[in-house]
């Protein structure tokens, strides 16, 4: 284990908590640095040996960087969940994997005993002094912080607010079919999918759209390249907060009505946010905004192009969508969590130490058969759902409302304008590794 400093989507803030008594920075003057030497300025955190290679035996070697779990993780969750409900490995330093719904339940909303501010199973922990600001507040944020960041982000995704987005997002996803139109076979992941989150959030934040090919660079770079080297690590980081940071200035010198503008202008215990809490906060939008929805959007077309049954019953009826839905969020639920352990303990029959990860799967707790009636089957018309694709807890996704309406705008203006898709070679699908998961190729054969 050594001490360094590393600029992951965990990274550390300058500040843990409500300012000193001071004169506050100006607009001008915060953005000054750049990344670099805002980096350099920070605490030191630990790193750990990169440690990769086939898994051993997933209850005591369990891995999420591994191929095998990115391409069909149920059967290794399922078997866990009924011989070592709660896994654990040596890689990333040490870490533990609970399969059940009520354990993951239980970790989600213990902030007494576990930590958010490092959200990101990885080779790298943030120092202690990161919390309870964590590196990307809200969401690495522990209490009481947290509520406070939260707060901040409420009023941009009320249901009122996501639905003044939504005539523009049915417009570009027809806009994509458009260029589509004609093709015997289309990639839905990479053609379609990963396009309607990138924009909206690009529209949200107030980026170029043009810049879509650099975010979805950013957001490999950040979930899937944990085990890379670090120096590779550290300059892949640097390219995504000091594209924030160019955004961030060029926000001061031209403000406008977006995401943006209010971050640097917004205000928390009488002063305007730190530095790193803008920028912070503008790579969970971008990262965790895009991500997450390009996968559920990506899964669902997955499942229809394998499941005639399913897309037929809802070209047929439509009306289904919104309960079809939720059931894909619930399946192939795309997001886990990292969860950090504060002090040694022994938790239902784990011996867990302090810094440990958790691994906290939602994908796993939303197949367990003692949550879920027939939790292994998609049933698209399932009415008592309560899922926890969206998380547990304090940390419950903050844009729920908007991942909703992007996934339902995509699969109707997809099914109404291709009624018909069947996979055009299953063994060429190919899903992400990390910790959201869903498919980075889809090649799907239209009529």
């Amino acid at each position: 284990m050594t001490t360094d400093r590393e600029p992951v989507i965990d990274r550390e803030p300058a500040t843990g908590g409500p300012p000193a008594t001071g004169a506050p920075a100006t607009e001008d003057d915060r953005f000054t640095q750049g990344f670099e030497e805002m980096r350099e300025s920070r605490p030191l955190g630990t790193r750990n040996e990169v440690v990769t290679g086939p898994v051993a035996d997933w209850a005591t070697d369990f891995s999420h960087m591994e191929p095998e779990w990115a391409a069909d993780p149920y059967p290794i969750q399922d078997d866990l969940r009924r011989r070592c409900p709660i896994a654990h490995t040596g890689r990333f330093g040490g870490g533990w994997l609970p399969t059940r719904y009520e354990d993951v339940s239980a970790i989600a909303y213990d902030t007494e005993r576990f930590s958010s501010r490092s959200i990101v199973m990885s080779n790298f922990r943030p120092p202690l002094e990161s919390a309870p600001v964590g590196g990307v507040p809200p969401i690495s944020s522990d209490p009481p912080f947290h509520h406070d960041a939260r707060k901040l982000l409420l009023p941009a995704f009320t249901k009122t607010a996501v639905s003044r987005l939504e005539p523009a997002t049915r417009a570009f996803c027809h806009a994509l079919l458009d260029g589509l139109e004609g093709d015997g076979v289309v990639d839905a992941a990479r053609d379609y999918a990963q396009h309607i989150p990138m924009r909206v959030i690009a529209d949200m934040l107030g980026f170029p759209p043009e810049d879509g090919p650099k975010f979805r660079e950013f957001v490999e770079n950040a979930l899937e390249g944990v085990n890379r080297p670090p120096d590779e690590r550290i300059a892949r980081m640097e390219k995504l907060f000091d594209y924030l940071l160019d955004q961030i200035r060029d926000h001061v010198d031209r403000p406008r009505d977006d995401l943006t503008t209010y971050l640097i202008n917004a205000e928390l215990y009488g002063r305007k946010l730190d530095p790193s809490h803008v920028s912070g906060t503008m790579a969970l939008l971008l990262i965790a905004g895009i991500d997450t929805t390009w996968s559920a959007i990506g899964a669902s077309l997955w499942h229809l192009a394998k499941t005639p049954a399913d897309r037929e019953r809802l070209v047929a009826e439509p009306e289904l969508l919104p309960t079809a839905m939720e059931e894909f969020l619930r399946a192939y639920a795309p997001v886990t969590m990292a969860r950090l352990v504060k002090q040694d303990m022994h938790w239902r029959g784990a011996d867990m130490k302090a810094e440990d990860w958790i691994l906290l799967s939602f994908p796993a707790a939303n197949r367990d058969p003692e949550q879920f009636d027939r939790a292994g089957e998609v049933v698209i018309d399932r009415e008592v759902n309560r899922h926890a694709a969206f998380g547990l807890g304090i940390h419950r996704c903050v844009g729920s409302h908007l991942a909703r309406m992007e996934l339902r705008v995509a699969l109707e203006v997809w099914l109404e304008r291709f009624p018909r898709f069947t996979l055009d070679d299953p063994s060429a699908v190919t899903w992400s590794a990390g910790q959201v998961r869903g498919p980075r190729t889809l090649p799907l054969r239209i009529g």
